[in-house]
């Protein structure tokens, strides 16, 4: 019997070629003061809130060493204490936060589905919500390989090139769709997609609803491509995604394994947590 040949990604449909950025690896010579600023005005940023406790824990620090370096950004303006002393966005943030209360508690939920499957397929794994046109990684669980994507936690990319923002936006209505990439706020923003190429990311979004998956071939970085798979809570409303990236080399391999199948079934048994949860999202 003449064995079947495995389906081939979807390979979606060509768009003008834009400029891409590779993710900037960490550098040789960090300073980990500075790092540790950096993350929690990330953490501040995509949760909107953070308590003296968590960005201790979040960092691997004491708690007198994350008070100071939260104390510095109450000093900069980059942070404020609230009424019940936990540290909110300051006027300085410039780049408002997700503002959604429900961000840490999705990625506390995730984080050992997201574990299992890194260790099942080797290789990373990321959690994302959708800000506006753009995503941002709330968590990223790395796979051992030594050829590999990093961690992305923190990144901000446009929805409209990532694997999981596509699988998001392709759950909104139409008239969404329209006023986030063909409105004249979309225009000032930059954030609009030309007219010739409207069509053909529309068909896209309609593949991405039929499959049940979106796909992502070196549209964000250079040698890197990825799969994501939206999640919903109990309503069916989408909340974020969960993609795995690879290196552009090996992602036929790890889809001919199975991707698919095992994206599915962690995304299944997260909502099944989110949907058990008091405080799931919206």
């Amino acid at each position: 019997m003449q064995k079947k040949s495995s389906p081939a990604p979807p390979a979606g449909p060509r768009r003008k070629p834009a400029e891409k950025k590779p993710v900037q690896k960490r550098p040789t010579y960090s300073i980990e003061a500075v790092d540790n600023a950096l993350q929690l005005l990330q953490l501040l940023r995509d949760g909107g809130t953070l308590r003296l406790k968590d960005a201790a824990e979040e960092l691997e620090v004491a708690p007198s060493t994350a008070h100071r370096l939260l104390a510095m950004l109450v000093y900069r303006g980059f942070a404020v204490q609230d009424e019940t002393r936990r540290y909110v966005p300051g006027p300085a943030m410039g780049v408002g936060p997700a503002g959604l209360s429900w961000t840490r508690l999705l990625r506390s939920l995730a984080q050992p589905h997201m574990e299992l499957l890194s260790a099942q397929l080797n290789e990373t794994v990321n959690l994302m919500v959708r800000v506006g046109t753009k995503v941002r990684f709330l968590a990223t669980v790395e796979g051992n390989n030594v050829l590999r994507v990093g961690d992305r936690q923190g990144t901000v990319l446009p929805a409209s090139r990532t694997s999981g923002g596509k699988a998001i936006l392709a759950e909104l209505d139409p008239s969404m769709i329209q006023q986030l990439f063909r409105s004249n706020n979309a225009e000032i923003s930059g954030d609009t997609i030309a007219e010739e190429d409207y069509p053909a990311f529309l068909r896209e979004l309609d593949s991405v609803r039929s499959n049940g998956f979106a796909a992502n071939f070196e549209g964000t970085e250079d040698g890197v491509s990825a799969l994501g798979i939206a999640l919903h809570n109990r309503h069916g409303n989408v909340v974020g995604a969960i993609s795995v990236a690879t290196p552009a080399t090996r992602f036929r391999t790890v889809f001919d394994r199975g991707l698919v199948a095992a994206l599915h079934e962690t995304c299944r048994q997260l909502e099944i947590d989110i949907a058990a949860n008091p405080a799931e999202p919206d």
